[in-house]
């Protein structure tokens, strides 16, 4: 069981970071500092909030999620390791993998001068992974919170056999309706449509969504702009460690047959990932660590919608 109390002595940080009870009792961690509002459930290390002061929250959660012990949460940013998606080979096991469905352990929490906040969450392999999965791993989740939201999961391979696997950090962002949006960056990116195995190829600037997307955008490291011109901001994604870019919206269909998600909830939210699958699986041999890492924040076009001076490409909040 999960002790408040003990975290908030050992990792809190007084007037900017403390540990709370969220819907269904999972445990969370809150950071409040000048730059946002942050939310990070310990329970798959799932960021539910990231909120720049003076904003909307940049990421969507759904209003029917699960927040039980045993089932994913809907929303946010989930992680999806070690396999992205379907099992490969045994349909039983859960999608997108174990680690959005365990309790990660805080090992760090710093308030930096620059009034940003860094934290670190991790799990190490052990019996209940080994259920799923054979091999000996750690696990980090590195947070950066401050003008841009910076998460990088780093996977170690801890053993004495090499491994692969996939990875995604599974972004929701809120959208003021996903008609209304527009998405650049993947012009000229090759992708594949669902789990079709054809390749197709983006032809056009900017990717519109007016029906269910499930675009696997292989060989692209390009930033993502999602524009929104109707909430007046332009979110922009960049990444590292990820050769491949997922575009997700369920549409009405799907989302009639998802227990966790409303029935018009396709139209609040798109997904924009940075994912390591396909042809960019990782590998690791014993001692070797890779990096998935994704930074967000607003575009500098801001600016030019009078919503804030830029910065490095980003807005200054």
């Amino acid at each position: 069981m999960v002790d408040i109390d003990k975290l908030d002595d050992r990792f809190g940080i007084e007037g900017e970071l403390g540990f709370c009870e969220i819907d269904g009792d999972l445990i969370a961690m809150t950071i409040y500092n000048k730059f946002a509002d942050v939310e990070i459930c310990l329970y798959g290390a799932h960021i539910t909030r990231y909120m720049p002061h003076g904003s909307f929250d940049v990421l969507w959660m759904s209003p029917d999620s699960f927040f039980e012990v045993g089932k994913p949460i809907r929303g946010g940013i989930p992680l999806c390791f070690p396999w992205f998606g379907p099992h490969p080979s045994d349909t039983s096991k859960p999608a997108h993998g174990f680690a959005r469905l365990m309790y990660w352990d805080v090992v760090e929490t710093t308030s930096l001068e620059s009034g940003e906040t860094r934290v670190k969450l991790q799990l190490v392999s052990n019996e209940e992974t080994k259920a799923y999965w054979p091999f000996d791993f750690k696990a980090v989740l590195e947070v950066l919170v401050g003008r841009t939201l910076e998460v990088q999961l780093s996977i170690t391979n801890t053993g004495s056999q090499d491994f692969d696997y996939s990875a995604a950090l599974h972004s929701y962002f809120g959208v003021s309706g996903i008609e209304n949006i527009n998405i650049q960056g993947l012009q000229g990116a090759r992708y594949y449509n669902g789990f079709d195995t054809s390749l197709n190829t983006q032809e056009t600037e900017l990717l519109e969504i007016h029906q269910e997307e499930n675009r696997r955008y292989i060989d692209t490291s390009s930033d993502c702009v999602i524009e929104d011109p109707v909430f007046n901001q332009a979110i922009r994604i960049s990444k590292k460690g990820s050769n491949v870019t997922v575009v997700w919206n369920p549409w009405e269909e799907t989302s009639s047959k998802m227990e966790d998600l409303p029935d018009d909830g396709y139209e609040a939210f798109v997904c924009v990932e940075a994912v390591n699958a396909y042809n960019d699986i990782v590998q690791l041999r014993p001692g070797e660590e890779h990096t998935t890492a994704t930074t967000i924040g607003f575009d500098y076009r801001m600016s030019e919608m009078g919503l804030g001076k830029s910065n490095g490409g980003f807005k200054v909040i």
